[in-house]
């Protein structure tokens, strides 16, 4: 199976590329140049792999959440790419790719990406292995508005750590077992979690892939940052 992923939902930009057990992948952090590099970026992992376009048989992208511009970049591309050649898309979480960065020694895992405006995107899943199950809703919100479920050490992970941690401190129930502010949601993992997917033929058209922003507004009003 050949399968290429696009990831642009935070201020990395993602390829990756999926040919049989090879995989060949393109990673930069690019704030506001994603559709400069997006494209290229799926030309030369193809060119690398030997394949042209033609030759995919499924896309995957990830949906969001994340920055508005992000996600529409990536949502839009992988439609267009899927529309021309007739092929499926698998959609999978950003919240869920970055959350398959953490160690797989146990622990849950909460993903949390920094939504700005003192708010998080975030999500808690529990890996093993290459499986990844979410153990409810992605949601955002303020920091200090999360509420987690009762449980041992978390390892954490995303922006919203690096951004919020003395915040998150306080709603979390013990300290992280493991924790890392300076990762991104990743190609390669989006990926990952839609090989099985594919395999299993759980792909979409892509006329129905919808972005998943959580929230619908981009900026504070002046009397909302005077309330804050």
């Amino acid at each position: 199976m050949n399968l290429l992923a696009i990831e642009t939902a935070t201020e990395c930009c993602s390829v990756a590329l999926v040919a049989g057990a090879r995989l060949f992948e393109r990673s930069e952090l690019a704030p506001r140049r994603h559709a400069e590099l997006l494209l290229p970026m799926c030309e030369e992992v193809l060119a690398e792999a030997g394949l042209a376009r033609r030759d995919l048989d499924v896309l995957a992208v990830g949906r969001g959440p994340g920055a508005f511009t992000g996600v529409r970049l990536a949502v839009s591309a992988a439609q267009g790419i899927a529309l021309a050649l007739g092929i499926p898309v698998v959609p999978v979480s950003s919240l869920a790719a970055l959350a398959m960065q953490a160690p797989d020694d146990g622990a849950d895992v909460l993903a949390v990406i920094d939504a700005r405006m003192g708010e998080v995107y975030a999500g808690l899943f529990r890996r093993n292995g290459e499986h990844l199950d979410s153990l409810g809703e992605e949601t955002v919100g303020r920091a200090d508005a999360l509420r987690l479920p009762r449980s041992e050490a978390l390892n954490v992970i995303g922006t919203g750590w690096s951004s919020y941690r003395e915040v998150l401190e306080t709603v979390l129930m013990s300290p992280p077992r493991w924790a890392d502010g300076a990762r991104y949601p990743q190609a390669a993992d989006v990926a990952r979690i839609a090989l099985p997917i594919a395999a299993a033929g759980g792909g979409i058209a892509a006329d129905r892939v919808q972005p998943v922003y959580l929230r619908d507004k981009v900026a504070l009003t002046l009397a909302e940052q005077r309330r804050r």
